[in-house]
């Protein structure tokens, strides 16, 4: 140990007067330059000029140097090492779990765009949950079934212990409880979580089974319990787990309450109903609590419980594919709460367009009002403009050209144009509209209220483009701005627009201090009414 220390410290010693000598020449060479440029100075410019031009011209050299050297070698190795890291960052991952943790990154990042603070915390508390289940040991199997298919029963024989109580009623398991075992010749532990049944009447069992499948959504291992044939509210749940991607295993309990002709014509009806959800292999017949025997004379006989073939298809799965499962399910995971975080993030996007588009159209409206044109031309007004493309844009995080934005909106104001939305939209905001006013100014409002509304109808046809990542969907642009006319020439919808449009664009009429209206006719007396009309009598 000794010898290895003074052999270490020998090349320490060596290296260091290997740099030392390496710096010192060239510091020589560096002086012995500036000397011979010294001497050569001498013979051009007089002597006392010769040690301010060295040191300028010394001070430029090292400023060159700085200015030139500083950045090739920061473009040469510092960024270089900066995109191969960053390189590697998105470099494709080596495992499952490498998988996880750059999703839980990507999440991170999803969740700074997100700004209601009530909902992003109650990501963030499952972000960190899990961030835990990278890091944890045991394999996690969940009991899953309906309260009086044996589930208690079964773990009991698994665990070769009583837990919990067996033999009792529907919903004897109210709350999930676990249990860790260990199996030989396998490296992890294992933790059996027993779960409140499901299918029970009233309130509360409703609330127990949501917990249970919370559990199962959360299992490395699903072990299905049943006791007869599916029904059909049970095959359902199971296909529902199967669409999250877990592997089940499904069990048929108290088998010794059958006949063996009975349980295998049982098992081959579960195997064909089955098919394509779970592998045949995973579907076993167990008995984890027969039933006693009378004997005559002495006490009943109590037969040893049947679940050798469970325990062994559940160790080869384990054994084989455990660390597999394992990864999967964190994997599931992440997507589950990458998916929730978007949804919240596409709702917030969506309701700010929304203001936005609001604003726009309001502000279309406004314009053709003071602006009056001999019809509404979406090609030539404010109605679909390209600041508005802009701004939704902006919202989804896409960045847009102005003449991109043009080409946008003078697309949807051709397709509004084109399928008679136009149109059809003054008639409709003309027989909806009941006014009195003068000719002049119901024309204004019509034409305004029906280009603020076809702004509406164009916005939502932009908000529905940005939604869908730029893409206008199988049934084009047409498609979408028909399914967002039908949607506001709705009963509410039009009801709700026409409501605002009068406080909007009527109101402000009625008060414009450039048009003062001739006050409205009040309603005259019969007397006075048969006087105006016949005034000689």
């Amino acid at each position: 140990m000794k010898s290895m220390q003074n052999k270490r410290l020998l090349i320490f010693i060596s290296l260091s007067l290997l740099i030392f000598l390496l710096l010192g020449s060239i510091i020589g060479a560096f002086i012995r330059l500036l000397n011979e440029i010294r001497y050569s100075l001498e013979y051009i410019l007089p002597y006392w000029l010769v040690g301010p031009f060295l040191l300028i011209g010394t001070g430029l050299f090292l400023v060159i140097i700085w200015q030139v050297g500083w950045p090739w070698w920061k473009t040469r190795f510092i960024n270089s090492n900066k995109k191969h890291s960053i390189k590697d960052s998105n470099s494709p991952p080596r495992n499952r779990r490498q998988a996880a943790s750059q999703s839980l990154d990507s999440i991170d990042k999803l969740l700074e765009l997100i700004q209601d603070t009530v909902k992003i915390e109650g990501l963030k508390q499952e972000r960190n949950r899990v961030e835990k289940e990278l890091a944890r040991g045991d394999i996690v199997v969940v009991i899953f079934g309906t309260g009086s298919s044996g589930k208690t029963s079964l773990i009991r024989a698994l665990l070769n212990e009583i837990v919990g109580k067996v033999g009792a009623g529907m919903g004897s398991t109210r709350t999930s409880k676990v249990y860790r075992i260990k199996l030989k010749g396998l490296t992890r532990g294992l933790q059996l979580i027993d779960t409140p049944g499901i299918l029970e009447s009233g309130n509360e069992g409703r609330i127990r089974e949501k917990e249970a499948r919370l559990v199962a959504s959360r299992a490395d291992l699903l072990i299905v319990v049943i006791d007869s044939d599916l029904r059909a509210s049970e095959y359902e749940i199971l296909v529902s787990l199967t669409k999250l991607g877990k592997r089940l295993l499904l069990v048929l309990n108290k088998c010794d309450l059958r006949g063996e002709d009975e349980i295998n014509k049982l098992l081959t009806l579960l195997r064909v109903r089955c098919k394509g959800l779970i592998n045949p292999k995973d579907i076993i017949s167990t008995s984890a609590s027969p039933q006693s025997l009378p004997r005559p004379g002495t006490h009943p006989w109590q037969p040893p419980n049947e679940i050798e073939m469970l325990l062994n298809r559940l160790a080869k799965v384990l054994y084989e594919d455990g660390e597999e499962l394992i990864a999967d399910n964190i994997l599931l995971q992440c997507r589950n709460l990458d998916d929730a975080g978007r949804i919240l993030l596409d709702e917030q996007r969506n309701n700010t367009a929304q203001k936005c588009i609001d604003r726009y159209s309001w502000i279309s409206g406004g314009i053709i009002v003071a602006n009056p044109l001999p019809g509404i031309d979406l090609l030539g007004t404010a109605a679909v403009n390209a600041q508005m493309v802009m701004e939704i844009a902006k919202i989804y995080g896409v960045e847009i050209t102005r003449s991109k934005a043009q080409e946008l909106a003078i697309s949807v104001g051709k397709t509004l144009a084109g399928v008679g939305v136009v149109n059809g939209s003054i008639k409709l905001i003309s027989s909806t509209l009941s006014l009195n006013l003068p000719t002049l100014l119901i024309g204004q409002a019509i034409q305004g209220i029906a280009g603020a509304w076809l702004t509406k109808i164009a916005g939502s046809s932009f908000n529905t483009y940005f939604q869908q990542n730029q893409d206008w969907g199988d049934g084009g642009i047409q498609e979408v701005v028909k399914h967002h006319y039908n949607l506001n020439r709705r009963e509410t919808s039009l009801k709700e627009f026409m409501e605002i449009a009068l406080k909007r664009v009527v109101e402000p009429l009625q008060k414009s201090k450039f048009r003062q209206l001739p006050p409205r006719p009040k309603p005259l007396e019969v007397e006075e009414a048969w006087d105006h009309e016949h005034p000689e009598s």
